[in-house]
């Protein structure tokens, strides 16, 4: 990606839709079962929402029951990155784009082999890039 970052929170909030600014800036989530890519099926790439960087790859894509898109790995270990999350009386590891920082969701031990890990991760913080288009 060549695309400059904001570098204040006003090109933020243009840049982002505010529901996308919500969640990506703010660390908010959008409801189980209301995303966009939930319970999508399209084969693609998911964008970072917030600058671009490809996340994760529809192959690693599953349907967790959880109600946000899942994914058992992301497209590139070096996209995104995590850190403890301590809010709401829980201790969970956040997931967010190494690029930019976008908030995506949170990663836990409970996914499919190979990895046994789940990303679950809001429809809102991401972009579908169809295959072959």
């Amino acid at each position: 990606m060549t695309d400059e970052l904001p570098k204040d929170d006003a090109q933020w909030r243009q840049r982002l839709s505010p529901d996308q600014y919500r969640v990506c800036r703010q660390k908010g989530t959008e409801p189980a079962f209301t995303g966009a890519y939930w319970n999508d099926k399209t084969p693609g790439v998911y964008r970072c929402a917030g600058c671009g960087e490809v996340l994760f790859d529809s192959a690693t894509k599953y349907d967790s029951g959880s109600g946000w898109p899942s994914f058992w790995q992301p497209a590139d270990p070096a996209a995104v990155a995590t850190e403890t999350d301590i809010s709401h009386g829980m201790r969970r590891v956040e997931v967010h784009c190494a690029r930019c920082g976008s908030h995506l969701g949170h990663v836990f031990p409970d996914g499919p082999r190979p990895t046994g890990e789940r990303y679950c991760i809001n429809s809102l913080s991401l972009t579908l890039e169809p295959r072959g288009e």
